[in-house]
């Protein structure tokens, strides 16, 4: 990637900017991301610690047990409550950004599928993607 790559939460209060490409877009169906992003899904873009820079506002956090028995630290704007990204203790060096925050999204295109045990069932993945039935490792 050459260019650097921004984003931020709905009011704009939390921005960061990506400074490098991303290893992965994940696409999970566990429950807490359904829960957490109030849909049938939530997205991960996978980045280097390194290359991820807030650049407005320091954002609120809380950690969670993962299903993995490890925990999650969850980064989201204080005033509008938009998750930002989060911390798995399972992939250290690295931060899962919410890709929805990024001001720009077209580019995106999901690598793999994980937890889809728990993906409902009016959800189609693509056959060329990799998919699993719980997270890749586990």
């Amino acid at each position: 990637m050459s260019e650097s790559r921004e984003g931020g939460c709905q009011c704009g209060e939390v921005r960061y900017r990506l400074e490098s490409a991303p290893l992965a877009l994940v696409v999970c169906h566990c429950t807490e991301c359904q829960r957490q992003s109030g849909s049938a899904f939530g997205m991960s873009l996978i980045v280097p610690e390194q290359s991820f820079k807030l650049t407005a506002a320091k954002p609120k956090s809380f950690t969670r047990m993962a299903d993995s028995g490890k925990t999650v630290e969850c980064v989201f704007c204080e005033n509008c409550g938009t998750r930002i990204y989060h911390n798995p203790a399972a992939m250290p060096g690295s931060v899962n950004i919410k890709p929805g925050t990024l001001d720009d999204t077209s580019w995106l295109s999901p690598n793999l599928h994980a937890w889809t045990q728990h993906r409902q069932p009016w959800v189609e993945v693509p056959e060329d993607i990799p998919s699993f039935d719980m997270q890749p490792g586990s």
